[in-house]
């Protein structure tokens, strides 16, 4: 199947980037570097700018409330919520639609190439870029493990582009049929929907999901691969049923003309430093999909009353104080409060306080602000503040 994408990349481009690509023998990569580049913009753009907007529509107060840290883990979910919406789409559509790889043997699993599967590994590789240069920028937010997977994926997918098990980059981009929901879900806690119905029936599908794709669909196509790789690399090149085989053992020549799956094949041999470095990578990626299951279950089970959830009265009472009024949290000092001290003829002890009362799903803060002069007949003052 041909490359579905509208737009050929332009030749300058193509020029730009040949030398890199036969350096790394990314073969393909030049006709399809503006895909990756176009994926890397729209994500970029995504992160700077349509996430920003669309949070300032929907939630402007809560979104402005964010402090930088929490509002930059948003702008990146908001990403990865478009990112693996769209590349999930596409390919189950290349899966469903792609008749030549259906057609792929082992070889041609390891080896082929068609231009539908390339640009998956083209908006993957983009998105990973992205992924890559975020996660180093912000290393004390995201940590070596978020490290490690940016780097494992991107280099998995960029073999793509050599083409090495090209045919699997629609099949291990649907690991991410999870990640809507888990963004989802991370979103329901910044809006103070922790522990709704939302949230548990979203936690269910994203469970099921995830163990679904990432586990068991992830493990099983990992098993598939590593045994692509084993019989590339040790049966022989040359059989009957190989499209460029031309000279029979009697000597008789057949002219077979090559296959355009198999067009940048070369000599199909597979070096085992690249059979090792992208088990590694493989390895690297389904350990942290099996940690983080675990870790998911941790979360979802605190953020539920038992018998489901393990949240206890003084976990739900925690939840329940960070609350936001007007955008500002309730334990910011109060504004009126005098900043700079006065002349001690004029000075004036100042005592503010913040009450609390809930009734049902009403909030009412009051603001207690007790004023009493110094130097004067000794009156006091009481003035309040009431906001709803």
């Amino acid at each position: 199947m041909r490359d579905p994408f509208p737009f050929a990349p332009p030749a300058w481009l193509t020029r730009a980037v040949q030398p890199f690509a036969e350096y790394f023998s990314l073969h393909t990569l030049p006709l399809h570097i503006h895909e990756v580049l176009f994926a890397f913009s729209l994500y970029y753009i995504t992160n700077k700018v349509i996430s920003p907007a669309f949070s300032n529509f929907f939630w402007p107060r809560r979104y402005n409330a964010f402090n930088a840290r929490t509002k930059l883990n948003w702008d990146v979910h908001i990403v990865s919520f478009v990112q693996s919406t769209l590349i999930c789409v596409l390919a189950l559509w290349v899966i469903w639609s792609d008749e030549e790889r259906s057609e792929m043997n082992y070889m041609g699993k390891v080896h082929g190439y068609t231009g539908a599967s390339g640009l998956i590994q083209a908006f993957a590789g983009g998105y990973f870029v992205w992924d890559l240069m975020i996660t180093l920028q912000n290393m004390h937010i995201f940590g070596p493990g978020m490290l490690a997977h940016a780097v494992s994926a991107l280099f998995v997918f960029s073999l793509g582009f050599r083409p090495f098990v090209n045919y699997y980059a629609p099949t291990f981009i649907l690991y991410e049929l999870s990640s809507p929901f888990l963004n989802i879900h991370w979103i329901c806690d910044k809006l103070n929907m922790t522990g709704s119905k939302i949230q548990l029936y979203n936690g269910i599908i994203l469970l099921f999901t995830f163990f679904g794709c990432r586990l068991c669909w992830g493990t099983y196509q990992s098993v598939r691969v590593f045994y692509d790789v084993y019989r590339a690399i040790f049966t022989p090149h040359l059989a009957l049923n190989d499209p460029e085989f031309s000279n029979l053992s009697n000597g008789t020549v057949v002219d077979v003309p090559q296959s355009e799956i198999m067009q940048f094949a070369g000599d199909r041999h597979v070096p085992i430093w690249l059979a090792g470095c992208y088990l590694a990578s493989n390895l690297t990626l389904n350990g942290l999909n099996w940690f983080w299951f675990g870790k998911m279950i941790e979360t979802l089970r605190k953020r539920f009353d038992p018998p489901l959830g393990t949240r206890g009265p003084e976990e739900k009472g925690a939840v329940e104080d960070q609350v936001l009024v007007e955008g500002t949290h309730v334990e910011t000092p109060p504004p009126s409060l005098p900043t700079t001290p006065k002349p001690v003829d004029e000075a004036e002890d100042y005592i503010g306080a913040v009450k609390l009362e809930k009734s049902g799903k009403h909030l009412e803060v009051e603001q207690l602000e007790i004023r009493k002069r110094v130097g004067g007949k000794g009156n006091g003052t009481i003035s309040t503040a009431r906001a709803a």
